[in-house]
């Protein structure tokens, strides 16, 4: 009784430690959405590739409007040659495959989720309906005029009417906002000591 009465932080320090350890697991889980700025959704990073390349240069970024209608970039432009394959970046089910002011056009309604995610200019390889799985082909880089001043894929995101922007369903590993990691040095003689 002694001991209960001299260190009584035991007794709280244990449930508190006990909690924690529980609770921990579900801090590190992925994915969860994102808080972005007051007034922005949250997105989930359900993304585990990117949609052409391995980490393709982003051309032009995401730059929402003011207003429904006012100017701004609603999605991403990324760097890609013609013909260069165009992947999904998350399992889900064509909702569009198809010619939109001349361009080509693929959209993806993405599976457990009210997002759209849409692919332009791009030549279906894929039709209205089909299910698709994370990393499958939808469709390849068209050759036609892009908005950019060179070869693009405009990858947007929707909720709903709304846009959202794209690269926040990548995880922070595929932004490049992960751990750093040091690689073996092979093949480098030790200096003389």
């Amino acid at each position: 009784m002694r001991r209960l009465v001299r260190y009584p932080t035991n007794w709280i320090l244990l449930p508190l430690l006990s909690a924690l350890t529980v609770l921990t697991p579900l801090a590190w889980a992925d994915p969860a959405p994102r808080d972005g700025p007051p007034g922005e959704r949250r997105v989930p990073a359900l993304a585990r590739m990117w949609p052409v390349g391995s980490r393709p240069v982003v051309l032009r970024g995401w730059e929402p409007p003011a207003t429904v209608y006012a100017a701004g970039h609603r999605g991403v432009d990324l760097a890609a040659p013609p013909g260069a394959p165009v992947r999904a970046v998350a399992a889900g089910r064509v909702s569009f495959a198809g010619r939109v002011a001349g361009r080509g056009v693929v959209a993806v309604r993405l599976t457990g989720t009210s997002l759209r995610t849409t692919y332009e200019p791009v030549r279906a390889r894929v039709k209205e309906g089909a299910e698709v799985r994370a990393g499958e082909v939808v469709g390849a880089v068209e050759d036609t005029g892009s908005h950019c001043s060179e070869a693009c894929v405009h990858w947007g995101l929707l909720d709903g009417e709304t846009y959202i922007n794209p690269l926040d369903l990548l995880p922070p590993w595929l932004l490049g906002h992960g751990p750093s990691r040091l690689l073996p040095v092979l093949g480098v003689p030790v200096p003389p000591g």
